[in-house]
């Protein structure tokens, strides 16, 4: 078994080794054995290897185009909101009291500054805490989900809520049966957490890929923050800098819905490009060439890795994420008419809208989920997009057991509830912030929900991206296990002997064509 000699392993004795007795007796026909003691050619079928040449070319120059579109809008209201001083404001409960009091003004920048701060050092904190506490941090967050379903059961049943309470009625029953079920996955959860875990601490550039897309990330929370304030200082009805002939609701509305809608496709490009820059650079590697120290791994594979992702293959990156970030605006603009209907006393379209944000939510989800082995495709073999769709559905369709073993981990809903957790402490620090301080422009509290919303926001991408690294090699194991399951006899001989005692069948799956 995979032992700790503390809270912090060293490497795992197992990772400088070139052989390993073999799994349960298997002895693989004889082959050409390679340096790093596979019988598997790493660069097989035009692996690390792709075709120079722009996949999905019409996304790319979409992607492009909006991101430009984002720039010089962002350029407008911001010349405009700094030529107004930001509208007045500043820092702490002082700065809050000067200001415009009709909008957000700067106070709020020094708020969402604040936070993005606040979620940077909350990611990297969580992460080390499930390192270090992986099996408890697990039990937590599995009985959490069970606590969730159940609480937002009884919170329709109370409001009278009867299509959702239904609904969530029997989501709660079949989560709490379903714990023992999962409880009895978390060693091998645990497990492969570890493994990822402790391959990175040999790959260095894992943390600087990670740290990178997180800073990248919280930086373009900041732009997109700076840019939706500016936008309703300079148009909303009523503010200094406004024209009163050119102002109003609706065009504030549309323009903050383009900017977010820039802002979610960017955010998922930029998530993705480290996932694809991850899986096709250190754990790749290690999966496929073996540890660095064999010596047949190549030499800086991150570095070509992200020169795959964000050239070649980023057409097909914007092509994956621009469907999840249509799926997420759709689910937006439906919790809107939800929000609105019941405000207006109309439950039944409050509960059609509810049903039909659920269901756009489990397709956002299944497609994110899809999406993520896609772009280790993408990354691995420099695929456009539906190539690599269609190889992952035909993976997940032909190797046996391979789907139950995604579906069963935990590490994602792990990592999930830590970001859930550090956006409700973002949006926390904002309301605290807010009460000190009491700026102007909140005196009656109208702009209280929105500030919460974007601090949770800013929170919640932050963890995900940082998280996304630790996710990028645990999806990347299950690739080659779809692929080429005994490399991982190799690699992780306690990690592949428990997968082949509790899915027997990936280890039997129908070989790669």
């Amino acid at each position: 078994m995979y032992e700790q000699s503390g809270p912090y392993p060293g490497p795992t004795p197992q990772y400088g080794q070139a052989q390993y007795p073999p799994y349960n007796n298997y002895v693989p026909p004889a082959q050409q054995v390679y340096a790093n003691g596979d019988t598997k050619n790493p660069y097989e079928g035009d692996r690390f290897r792709p075709k120079k040449k722009i996949n999905d070319p019409i996304f790319l120059i979409l992607f492009i185009l909006q991101l430009v579109g984002f720039t010089a809008l962002s350029a407008v209201v911001l010349h405009s909101w700094i030529a107004q001083g930001g509208l007045g404001g500043g820092l702490g409960k002082t700065g809050g009291h000067t200001g415009t009091s009709v909008t957000l003004n700067r106070s709020t920048v020094y708020l969402l500054l604040l936070v993005t701060a606040a979620a940077v050092l909350l990611s990297a904190l969580y992460l080390m805490l499930t390192r270090a506490f992986t099996k408890i941090i697990m039990h937590i967050t599995l009985i959490l989900s069970i606590l969730l379903n159940i609480g937002i059961c009884v919170y329709y049943w109370i409001t009278k809520y009867y299509s959702g309470a239904i609904i969530f009625t029997v989501i709660a029953i079949l989560s709490v049966l379903s714990y023992f079920g999962f409880k009895s996955r978390i060693p091998l959860a645990a497990l492969l957490l570890q493994v990822v875990m402790d391959v990175s601490k040999h790959h260095l550039s894992v943390y600087v890929v990670a740290f990178t897309a997180l800073f990248v990330q919280a930086a373009l929370s900041v732009w997109y923050t700076f840019t939706v304030i500016a936008t309703y200082a300079k148009w909303t009805p009523g503010n200094p800098s406004c024209d009163a002939s050119s102002c109003s609701s609706g065009k504030v509305a549309g323009l903050i819905f383009f900017e977010t809608f820039s802002f979610v496709w960017t955010s998922q490009v930029i998530g993705n490009v480290s996932l694809a820059t991850l899986a096709g650079g250190p754990y790749g590697s290690w999966y496929y060439f073996g540890p660095r120290e064999l010596g047949e791994m190549p030499k800086h594979p991150t570095i070509s890795a992200f020169g795959r992702a964000s050239t070649l293959s980023l057409g097909s990156i914007a092509f994956g994420s621009l469907i999840v970030t249509i799926l997420e605006m759709i689910r937006l603009l439906l919790n809107a008419a939800q929000n609105n209907a019941n405000a207006d006393g109309h439950p039944v379209e409050a509960c059609l809208a509810c049903c039909a944000a659920c269901f756009i939510g489990i397709l956002e989800n299944m497609v994110e989920y899809f999406n993520r082995y896609a772009y280790i495709e993408i990354a691995l073999y420099g695929k456009a997009y539906i190539p690599a769709a269609k190889d992952t559905w035909r993976m997940f369709k032909d190797r046996a057991g391979i789907d139950a073993l995604v579906n069963d981990s935990l590490v994602g809903m792990t990592l999930m509830w830590g970001a859930y957790a550090i956006g409700l402490l973002s949006s926390l620090f904002a309301y605290l912030y807010l009460r000190v301080t009491a700026p102007s422009y909140n005196a009656s509290g109208q702009y209280t929900a929105p500030v919460l919303l974007f601090a949770f926001f800013i929170g919640l991408v932050c963890s995900t991206t940082l998280s996304s690294a630790i996710e990028a090699g645990v999806s990347t194991i299950f690739v080659g296990l779809g692929e080429d399951p005994q490399v991982l006899a190799i690699r992780a001989p306690a990690l592949f002997t428990m997968i082949a005692d509790t899915y027997p069948a990936v280890t039997r799956g129908v070989p790669r064509n």
